[in-house]
């Protein structure tokens, strides 16, 4: 089974010591998702899939060894995901009460690059387990807090305005994935990165043209410029559309017979996507505040 997610794509945890792993075809059966072909799936190849209709002797495909670990289940996205998001909150919540303002931005900074480090490993060592997701989530934890508190300084009460904003866009979007109001498909998922990566390019050339004597950069952060607006409703629309991409892949997961490691996966790209949404959540509230403290 390949994800739609860009964030799961490729990723080799799902192969096993043996026997396909979840999603894989059988020599000339069509696989999970893909009518008419296989799609590239995890596991060795030529050996029978999740889900292929058992015609050899001794065990069926489903069997697993004693002790091995089972499929991953909603349950255990469930659980793994409150951890990570339970941990990044407390951590936040450390580092709101516990970093002095003037120790803030040097905090600040080491937690940005640890977490960018631990992300990397994570998306590109293809590796996700309960250390490296918690740990992911502690650090950005205090990166989270450290902004939420410098933010809740200036216009106070704008992080519970944010927090609340977070839960309803969440809620909004599972319900529409859930009624199949929106429909994730290939060409959505590529919309969506695509979408994603100029967001991420425009907010770089702004840190840029910031550094190199513009004030207000390009205008995408000047709480005086309606292009502000659109550009943190923009952003938070595309941290919704991953969240799409997120639950397309945990369904895929489950329903594919997925290795129950892959719930960490699961719990990563919510978590990442959440404090997407919260922080341009953040920011675009706290443009209507205007000068007030």
């Amino acid at each position: 089974m390949q994800s739609r997610n860009p964030a799961f794509r490729g990723n080799a945890f799902g192969r096993g010591t043996s026997g396909a792993a979840y999603g894989a075809p059988a020599p000339g059966a069509p696989g999970y998702g893909a009518p008419g072909h296989a799609p590239g799936g995890y596991g060795m190849h030529g050996a029978p899939g999740y889900g292929v209709q058992y015609q050899g002797q001794g065990a069926p495909p489903g069997y697993a060894p004693p002790g091995a670990a089972g499929p991953m289940t909603m349950d255990d996205v469930v659980v793994r995901g409150f951890l990570t998001l339970a941990t990044l909150v407390i951590t936040a919540a450390l580092a709101w009460a516990v970093v002095p303002t003037r120790l803030a931005v040097p905090v600040l900074v080491v937690a940005l690059i640890l977490e960018i480090g631990i992300w990397a490993f994570i998306t590109f060592g293809r590796k996700a387990n309960a250390p490296l997701v918690l740990a992911f989530a502690a650090v950005y934890g205090v990166l989270v807090g450290i902004v939420s508190h410098s933010y809740n300084d200036v216009f106070h009460g704008v992080v519970f305005q944010a927090v609340i904003g977070t839960a309803l866009a969440f809620a909004a979007t599972l319900a529409a994935y859930s009624l199949r109001i929106v429909r994730v498909t290939p060409k959505f998922a590529k919309f969506v990165l695509a979408a994603g990566l100029a967001l991420v390019g425009l907010m770089l050339v702004n840190v840029l043209a910031h550094l190199f004597g513009a004030d207000d950069g390009i205008g995408i952060r000047d709480p005086g410029s309606p292009l502000a607006y659109v550009f943190s409703v923009a952003a938070i629309l595309v941290g919704c559309f991953f969240l799409l991409l997120d639950f397309d892949s945990i369904e895929q997961g489950v329903r594919g017979g997925a290795p129950e490691k892959f719930a960490w996966y699961c719990a990563f790209g919510l978590v990442l996507s959440l404090v997407w949404i919260y922080l341009e959540m953040l920011r675009l509230l706290s443009y209507f505040y205007g000068g007030r403290d």
